[in-house]
C-alpha cells in the first residue's frame, strides 16, 4: 500500500474527520446516518440506519438512502487509489443498478470488496490515456446476515491531462 492510500485510509477510518467530509461534502449521507465501518485497499463496508430520516412510508429504509450507502462502498475505494495522484484522475458514476430481496427495517451494512479491481482500472487509465469503466458491486445485508439489496455501480476513471 502506497503512503498516499495510508493517509487516505488514516482519514477515512477517522470517524470525526470523516464525518466532517461527510456533513461539508454530502450532507444527506450525513443526515440519513450512512457511516463508513471498515475500509481498506480492498474493501469497504459502511451501513445506514433505520430511522425516521432514513424511512419511506412503508415503514422501511428508503432506496435512495440504500443506494447512498452501496455508492459510498466503491467510491471509496475509487477515492483510495486515486487520492493525491499523479496525474489527477478523475471519476464518475457513469450507471447503477440495484435488486431489493427484503425489506430494510433496521440497520443495512454494505460491503464491496472490488478495490483491487477498481485499483488496476486506475492503473490503466493512467496507462494508456483512455477512460476506463468498471463495475464494482455492493451487497446489503441485516442485521441477520439476510441480503437485502445488491447495488451494481459503474465507474469511469480517467487521467486528467495538462493544459
Amino acid at each position: 500500500m502506497s503512503d498516499n492510500n495510508s493517509n487516505f485510509f488514516q482519514l477515512i477510518n477517522n470517524r470525526f474527520k470523516f464525518n466532517l467530509f461527510l456533513f461539508s461534502k454530502l450532507p444527506s449521507a450525513f443526515f440519513c446516518g450512512v457511516r463508513v465501518q471498515f475500509a481498506d485497499e480492498n474493501k469497504c463496508i459502511t451501513t445506514v440506519p433505520f430511522k425516521w430520516l432514513s424511512q419511506n412510508p412503508f415503514k422501511s429504509t428508503y432506496f435512495a438512502c440504500l443506494s447512498m450507502a452501496a455508492e459510498m462502498t466503491t467510491g471509496v475505494l475509487g477515492l483510495a487509489h486515486i487520492y493525491k495522484r499523479n496525474p489527477a484522475v478523475s471519476m464518475l458514476v457513469v450507471n447503477i443498478s440495484g435488486s431489493f430481496f427484503k425489506k430494510a427495517v433496521g440497520k443495512t451494512t454494505f460491503t464491496c470488496t472490488d478495490g483491487l479491481l477498481i485499483k488496476q482500472t486506475i492503473e490503466d487509465a493512467i496507462s494508456d490515456g483512455q477512460g476506463k469503466t468498471v463495475t464494482a458491486k455492493s451487497t446489503g445485508t441485516n442485521a441477520d446476515g439476510e441480503v437485502v439489496a445488491e447495488f451494481l455501480i459503474t465507474w469511469s476513471f480517467k487521467a486528467r491531462t495538462s493544459l
